[in-house]
């Protein structure tokens, strides 16, 4: 167990989602906090809303690439490989977890049965984590 699977689970335990957890992640290793932005977060929650859609540590993992790549203003230019890191980590993400779950879905992942997650969600977002450093790391980006 790494110290940011623990930070991870303590984040969780704290009542956050995976979506929030990869952003406070990523701002803490840029040295900051920004509570509105992992407030926002919240809307990715549960596969939107608890709507049981897309996995929030899909769609975390893409905000986080855009936290590190993306426009946030007028005078910045966004990164132009953004939008190809992302789709690397859609395609990763899909090969990884297509086969075992049939789909990118919250609810699927889950089996329908919220006790899940605390099988299934940790492992996903760690593992997402590590694929954003790759793919952040490959572009000249540290997290």
């Amino acid at each position: 167990m790494t110290e940011t699977f623990f930070q991870l689970m303590e984040l969780s335990q704290a009542g956050f989602y995976c979506s929030q957890i990869l952003l406070i992640i990523g701002l803490e290793a840029q040295g900051k906090e920004n509570p509105d932005l992992v407030r926002a977060m919240s809307g990715l929650n549960g596969g939107l809303g608890f709507c049981g859609k897309t996995c929030g540590a899909l769609t975390g993992g893409a905000c986080l690439i855009g936290l590190y790549a993306g426009k946030g203003t007028a005078e910045e230019m966004e990164d132009s490989r953004l939008n190809d890191m992302i789709r690397e980590l859609v395609g990763w993400f899909e090969q990884e977890n297509l086969p075992r779950f049939g789909s990118i879905n919250c609810h699927d992942i889950l089996e329908g049965n919220p006790a899940n997650r605390m099988s299934r969600c940790p492992q996903l977002v760690m593992q997402t984590l590590d694929k954003v450093r790759d793919i952040l790391a490959a572009n000249g980006y540290s997290l």
